[in-house]
């Protein structure tokens, strides 16, 4: 399909979502409206996407599954995803569109680190897909709210891509000693591309790693701080794989080393501010933590990494597992606790807001900065 009646496509989906609301998604009679406003709009009643759509919300309420539209979306016939989305995180999505590019993936990667991680370039996207915030989407983001093993993840990597080389990017020159990230600090676009992909396939493969993988633990994990550990967890896992692997390609797992590190310590610690989510949680118990080991200092306003920094990661993730690895002996509720205890060991929790204070110095870079 070429761009002329994408374009047309992005419209028509445009114009539907304005009457699409949040309150009524389940709703018998809207699921049958839509379904009529998919086949008979001239952009969309031919799109095959569409197609499996009109069938699925036609048959919601009886069958709460989207199982036409994963499958269209799973069998990436045409690079098209066209779905009824209500996700609490992804907030604009409601009926969107996009169509996408998937981008390469390094073999040696793929078969090491299996997962149905899919990093895609946008192509063309309704309203809802332009926020900033929504960088990924997942199955469970759909009406049906499920996820089925096999279910594509997809990464939108030009907006990683987007983000790092504007504020990510910034902080590695303004608040880390020079030369800490010498590969990150000079990549191009293309470079960052792939340090992205690599990193969306080496996080998605190691949530699914361990003694308490997700998605079987969801429940145990969702409260903020620790799906900020969940999250902490899976990237020093994969940092720690591009240092030691000798599987992997040496050059590109360094610049994905050094791209995933400053992405996990400096850009989610600022962009949480002033509240911060689970991402900056994560990010405000890594810096505490390495600064506790000795893995970094702070001086004259900037962090230098130390050379033992490999081997505090290693023993912080060490200290994670040790905890998980009690889920055998030990009730759920109980191992929870403990990894709520070591989260907030390294984080300033105010027990008056119930809630995560800020770190000052990334405070203070926020305002120097001006970002």
């Amino acid at each position: 399909m070429n761009n002329e009646p994408l374009n047309d496509v992005v419209d028509a989906v445009n114009a539907l979502r304005g009457s699409v609301r949040r309150d009524e998604l389940r709703d018998e009679d809207f699921l049958k409206r839509l379904s009529h406003e998919l086949t008979s709009s001239p952009a969309l009643r031919n799109l095959p996407a569409a197609q499996a759509l009109a069938e699925d919300v036609l048959t919601f309420t009886e069958d709460p599954r989207l199982l036409r539209t994963k499958a269209h979306i799973n069998g990436r016939k045409d690079g098209h995803v066209l779905s009824l989305f209500d996700a609490s995180y992804f907030p604009t999505l409601s009926l969107d569109f996009l169509a996408y590019r998937p981008l390469p993936t390094d073999e040696g990667l793929e078969v090491r680190y299996p997962s149905p991680t899919l990093p895609v370039t946008i192509e063309r996207m309704s309203k809802g897909f332009e926020a900033r915030p929504v960088v990924a989407l997942f199955p469970e983001n759909h009406l049906d709210g499920r996820q089925e093993s096999g279910d594509l993840i997809f990464y939108f990597i030009d907006k990683f891509v987007e983000r790092h080389l504007r504020l990510t990017r910034l902080l590695t020159r303004h608040v880390m000693a020079p030369g800490s990230f010498p590969l990150v600090e000079t990549a191009g676009p293309a470079e960052v591309e792939q340090a992205s992909s690599w990193w969306v396939r080496l996080h998605e493969y190691h949530h699914r790693q361990g003694d308490m993988p997700i998605p079987d633990f969801l429940p145990v994990k969702k409260l903020k701080p620790l799906a900020g550990l969940e999250e902490l967890r899976v990237d020093v896992s994969a940092m720690l794989a591009c240092l030691h692997d000798p599987g992997l390609s040496e050059r590109d797992a360094r610049l994905a080393y050094e791209y995933i590190l400053s992405e996990r310590l400096l850009r989610y610690a600022v962009e949480g501010i002033p509240r911060p989510n689970y991402d900056a949680v994560a990010s405000q118990l890594l810096f505490n933590y390495l600064l506790a080991a000795d893995g970094i200092r702070v001086h004259g306003g900037l962090i230098h990494l130390r050379p033992g920094l490999p081997a505090v990661l290693a023993e912080f993730l060490g200290e994670i597992q040790g905890i998980e690895r009690r889920i055998h002996r030990e009730p759920a509720e109980q191992v929870q606790d403990r990894l709520l205890q070591f989260t907030n060991r390294y984080t300033d929790y105010d027990e008056a807001a119930k809630d995560y204070r800020h770190i000052p110095f990334f405070a203070d870079a926020k305002q120097r900065l001006g970002v």
